[in-house]
């Protein structure tokens, strides 16, 4: 037989003793923490390491024993497998119409993938990206040649295609996925962040109701507790909106509340991973700062989960873990690059950028957090806000970014979130409402 010559942690010392070429990680139920640990042995051996699909992927059938792979910051940061109600999903999902706005983006385009394989009688993409829309069509074109499904070029704040939309295809299901999440660029453009991720809400919230949809779901995100910046605030107000129109209608109205996903569009590990390709530096705005993360696929299917268990005016919070160091990312991600942090890839601090926080928070001290059937899944409770105060502020706020009143419409967004910090740095300049980003 072949000789078993120690563990994983005397890898260093059988490499070192043996003429090794390469090391190949053949454990596909490795947790994200084991799989570090056993990185870290591997690259004191400086000897090429290659693994096995994770056991999610050979259970889906999305990856073979066969296919050796480098170890992809996933493998690393990605968290056990979840276990889900498929049952229940499957009995939400199977046999209606969903529409998923902002279809063609990160959540999006998984969401679409994860309803496809549920059997919907019709799945819509409503998404205002061409390139995007195209995308993610030709895949669900070619994997899923049975599903129907149609591409709708749209605006979630255009209210002839919002309408439009909904009253051809009357979805029972809506995932509202589209919005705009860059955080330092929505703070010099307050009137688009609110115009699309309030007003957008509000329209695609109030329609699903006029044309008959049974739940609504709203993405929403970490950035909303506490927050510093306009991004954060305008899907608090969001959350609010969806939370008190829920008992005024027949629609039911769920929110889901999570940080940030691993590759997302705008995110820092294809940042990071453009700024490694070009040989650094690797640029994290402080040394202490941390965030939430999981992956897209877990997120979506948590989102589904959430759907399919709510029956109105929930806040859902989806257990995130532990934060994760930033500076910590990007060390790892130079690791697998087969570089050496500060030697081969420098990494820069360069400073926090207007409206972001050293942390971010998932829920508010003062909401009740509570559990539910799922363990990776909480319920935020928190007080209603008074109907008649919001809509009036939201009436407010769509005449003055019709007429781009920036400081109304900076006014209403501290109303509609008073915990909006007023030291918050938004940089409304008199001379130009466009963020320059210096590329050099």
């Amino acid at each position: 037989g072949i000789p078993v010559l120690g563990s994983v942690h005397d890898i260093p010392d059988i490499v070192d003793g043996y003429q090794v070429d390469i090391i190949m990680i053949a454990i596909p139920s490795a947790s994200s923490k084991q799989m570090r640990r056993i990185v870290e042995l591997c690259e004191q051996t400086e000897v090429p390491f290659r693994t096995l699909p994770g056991m999610q992927d050979l259970v889906s059938g999305q990856s073979t024993l066969n296919e050796l792979r480098e170890v992809a910051i996933d493998d690393l940061l990605g968290r056990d497998p979840v276990q889900l109600d498929w049952e229940g999903i499957n009995q939400g999902i199977s046999g209606k119409t969903v529409l998923i706005s902002g279809g063609g983006g990160s959540i999006g385009s998984e969401l679409c993938r994860q309803v496809a394989k549920l059997g919907p009688a019709k799945l819509i993409l409503f998404e205002k990206s061409e390139f995007n829309l195209y995308s993610i069509g030709c895949e669900l074109k070619n994997d899923y040649p049975n599903l129907i499904f149609h591409s709708v070029l749209g605006d979630v704040c255009d209210v002839a295609s919002v309408e439009h939309v909904l009253k051809m295809h009357t979805p029972e299901i809506i995932f509202h996925a589209a919005a705009y999440k860059h955080v330092p660029m929505l703070e010099y453009q307050v009137r688009e962040a609110v115009r699309n991720n309030i007003l957008g809400t509000r329209l695609m919230a109030r329609s699903a109701a006029n044309f008959g949809c049974e739940t609504f779901v709203m993405i929403s995100t970490d950035k909303a507790v506490n927050p510093a910046n306009v991004m954060g605030a305008s899907k608090r107000a969001s959350e609010i909106y969806c939370q008190t129109l829920n008992s005024r209608v027949n629609t039911h109205y769920i929110t889901v509340r999570f940080g940030n996903v691993l590759g997302s569009a705008g995110s820092v590990v294809p940042l990071f991973k453009e700024q490694i390709a070009r040989g650094g530096p690797v640029t994290v705005t402080h040394p202490d700062i941390t965030r939430f993360f999981m992956t897209i696929p877990e997120a979506s299917q948590l989102i589904l989960q959430a759907a399919c268990m709510g029956e109105g005016g929930e806040i859902f919070v989806l257990d995130m873990g532990e934060p994760l160091k930033i500076g910590y990312l990007a060390e790892q991600m130079i690791h697998l690059s087969g570089k050496t942090p500060g030697e081969d890839i420098e990494i820069k601090y360069t400073g926090l950028r207007p409206g972001e926080k050293l942390y971010e928070e998932l829920f508010y001290k003062q909401e009740d957090l509570m559990k539910t059937q799922h363990k990776k899944i909480l319920q935020a409770h928190s007080t209603k806000s008074e109907w008649d105060e919001i809509e009036s502020n939201m009436g407010i706020l769509q005449k003055a970014s019709d007429n781009f009143d920036e400081n109304q419409v900076q006014a209403i967004l501290h109303q509609l979130v008073p915990e909006l910090s007023e030291q918050q740095a938004i940089a409304l300049s008199n001379e130009s409402n466009v963020v320059e980003f210096n590329r050099s």
